[in-house]
């Protein structure tokens, strides 16, 4: 069973601690530090397995290099290079530098001059079940310190390199390669946020879907149709299957690099998304190799010393994939694995051991919601991060990050790799060149701490610290121009759409090709409830979003607490979603003669098994129950007779489960002996949440309408 998370912005179990949090030599991170719980900085959800590392003292290393990251997954390797896509090529001989333009020869002998000063790492090879070499703390040993890859052979040997013809109908060709002059002069509307707004015809499979494109710009669709693969201009090595009618509406969008929120991702469609994106972004990674490989061997037959070929960015990794557990990792790799094919897996027992289901593990029981067990079945811990490189026959997990193609990572453990602000040192150069970012399950990181989320979207693009061994001479324009954030495309996938996401849709998703959103049409959560209840729902109006929670708590008090007061014979339970208002509201209640039980995320199963058998029995007239509580445990408590929202839950089936489930069993139990009632409190800024409750069609009435009392039976 999943313990419950820790909410945003509390103080979790620091980033600041020099605990060191996957193998750096007194690195960032791990339990213990500054920032425990109630103290500064972000929390953390408590999602977890058993195996999570331990703090140790900080040691050490008379041969650790200064000039490299903390973590050794951000390690760049010494390796070869000469394999799938790299974009860590050889740098130019001193011939080739006198010959280059003087804005490369600078570039150029900044790489010189790094690679000079640079000392060798001594290399050893740990054991991957060891927890502890040097000062390193190891992440259920997924991270092994400057192990050394094996020898590839020679690049032209090694790949199979497709004899394709540049095609400039070809997104990839026209987004990234080739990128047209008003592409590139529709970058300065999408930097002023200058956007035009157009509804897309109405879809069965999307909803209502608008298209946003930077003004100036000429197009006018989310892309070409797609009837099937052969649209796709898919490299031949992959494994596909034929495009279902979603796939190929979404493919619309996704394959022509366009940006797209999409809030209608169910347990239905999830396999369905989950295979369009992976096909996306292997099809992606292989184009960006073959682009490669061939202008090296251009380059080594060319006699024009003048010759410029700009394929790379400044790093190597190209996809990166934001997922909540490990076992949404393990979905994921399951089906890059199954379009890929790979002949050989290399480290895939230890992937196996660590990110599949402990032998151990508690079961989840099949008496709770289907959505739940698909959510946190399998290895539910959220803190990971893991590479994945490619070459001609072999998927190899765990690379370390500058030599990986695909990173696939939770918030939480890429903002452990990223560290905060206030760090001495840290290291995002591994994200400058990420082209293709896919947060998936994007509801159930708002469960987590959102927060991370935003903090890696601001590291994303960045021009590098250090050169990392690029030949800048073969770095695109755009990357070089700082506009490479206007090139990557994103794709957020949830199952409905939040204020948060839409922050980061108009924030952060600024692709010069345009984004979509997406949004279905709801008949509401409480129409069907199962149960005849009185639903009573009261606006209140705060002028802005700030003044929401102490309006809201202002409101309670005066209306709701003295009805409270005088009644105490009815069994009240208080959805409360935010977790400062859970805090604030408890700690007022204590104050009062209400005997009163708390259940969130935080709470102790002791605690909680005593605040749920006292409300049953009749002990506590109120249970306070946090919206984190609920999404974490889906706790079945009985004696419910009266509920009251003292916020709307993002998650439209919380309400239904409440409200029919609680209180459907007490009426059958027979404890209801007068009609139950359920009673709301929201404001305008509520309206997405309440969309999803009250349905489409009435929610513009109830937040614009002169009256702000609605009842429904």
């Amino acid at each position: 069973m999943p313990p419950g998370s820790r909410g945003h912005g509390r103080g979790g179990r620091g980033f600041k601690g020099r605990g060191g949090s996957r193998g750096g030599k007194g690195g960032r991170g791990g339990r213990g530090g500054r920032g425990g719980r109630g103290g500064r900085d972000q929390g953390r959800t408590s999602i977890r397995t058993e195996n999570r590392p331990k703090k140790i003292p900080e040691a050490e290393d008379p041969d650790s290099n200064p000039e490299t990251s903390d973590d050794p997954e951000l390690r760049s390797c010494e390796d070869s290079e000469e394999d799938l896509g790299s974009d860590d090529s050889e740098s130019q001989s001193e011939d080739d530098i006198v010959a280059a333009k003087p804005y490369n020869l600078l570039l150029q002998s900044l790489v010189t001059s790094n690679e000079s000063n640079r000392r060798n790492p001594k290399r050893r090879k740990l054991d991957p079940t060891q927890t502890e070499e040097n000062g390193i703390i190891l992440l259920d040993g997924e991270d092994l310190a400057n192990e050394p890859e094996e020898e590839e052979e020679p690049e032209e040997e090694a790949m199979d390199i497709d004899s394709d013809n540049e095609d400039q109908s070809d997104p990839f060709e026209s987004h990234f390669a080739s990128p047209s002059p008003s592409r590139l002069a529709s970058i300065s509307s999408a930097s002023k946020g200058e956007w035009k707004d157009t509804k897309l015809p109405k879809s069965r499979l999307l909803g209502n879907a608008y298209l946003s494109i930077p003004g100036g710009s000429e197009q006018t669709t989310g892309g070409r149709r797609i009837e099937g693969l052969k649209d796709l201009n898919l490299k031949k090595k992959l494994v596909a299957e034929e495009l279902t009618p979603l796939q190929k509406s979404l493919g619309q969008l996704v394959f022509h690099y366009v940006d797209v929120l999409y809030g209608e991702r169910t347990l239905g469609n999830a396999e369905e998304l989950r295979r369009m994106y992976s096909l996306h972004a292997l099809n992606h990674v292989l184009k960006t190799r073959d682009r490669v490989l061939k202008n090296n061997a251009r380059l080594a037959k060319a006699t024009d010393e003048e010759i410029e070929l700009r394929d790379q960015g400044f790093t190597r990794p190209k996809i990166l994939f934001i997922l909540p557990t490990r076992n949404a990792c393990v979905e994921v790799i399951n089906a890059l694995v199954d379009i890929l094919q790979p002949e050989q897996q290399e480290n895939k027992k230890r992937f196996h051991d660590t990110y599949y289901t402990p032998p151990d593990a508690e079961r989840i029981s099949p008496n709770k919601p289907e959505d739940f067990r698909a959510l946190f079945g399998g290895n539910h811990d959220d803190l990971f991060r893991l590479g994945l490189k490619l070459t001609r026959k072999t998927l190899k997990y765990f690379s370390q990050f500058y030599n990986s193609d695909i990173i696939l990572a939770s918030p939480l453990g890429l903002r452990m790799a990223i560290g905060d602000e206030s760090d001495k040192k840290r290291d995002y150069d591994f994200l400058s060149s990420i082209e293709l970012v896919v947060v998936d399950q994007a509801d159930a990181l708002l469960m987590q701490n959102w927060d991370h989320l935003e903090h890696i979207f601001k590291h994303l693009n960045l021009i590098p610290k250090d050169p990392h061994g690029c030949d800048f001479g073969r770095v695109r324009n755009w990357y070089l121009d700082t506009n490479a954030k206007y090139f990557r495309q994103t794709l957020v996938l949830g199952g409905f759409v939040t204020p948060e996401m839409m922050r980061l849709f108009n924030q952060s998703m600024l692709n010069a090709a345009g984004k979509v959103k997406t949004q279905a049409e709801y008949t509401g959560s409480m129409v069907d409830l199962g149960v005849q209840v009185r639903q009573t729902f009261t606006r209140i109006d705060p002028p802005t979003p700030a003044a929401d929670p102490d309006d809201r708590f202002d409101y309670f008090t005066k209306a709701i607490l003295p009805s409270l007061l005088r009644n105490t014979s009815t069994s009240t339970l208080i959805f409360i979603p935010s977790y400062f208002d859970f805090v604030r509201m408890r700690n007022h209640l204590h104050n009062t003669p209400i005997s009163v039980g708390a259940i969130s995320e935080e709470t102790p199963v002791s605690s909680v098994a005593r605040a749920r058998s006292h409300f049953f029995t009749g002990r506590h007239s109120v249970l306070l129950y946090s919206g984190r509580a609920h999404h974490f445990r889906r706790y079945d408590i009985r004696g419910v007779t009266s509920v009251l929202f003292y916020g709307l839950p993002d998650n439209p089936l919380f309400y239904r489960e409440i409200t029919g489930g609680f209180i459907g069993r007490s009426i059958g139990e027979g404890r209801a002996t007068e009609q139950p009632k359920v009673r709301v409190i929201f404001s305008k800024w509520d309206a997405m949440k309440l969309e999803r409750v009250v349905g489409s069609k009435r929610v513009r009435v109830m937040c614009t309408d002169k009256g702000d009392t609605f009842e429904f039976v």
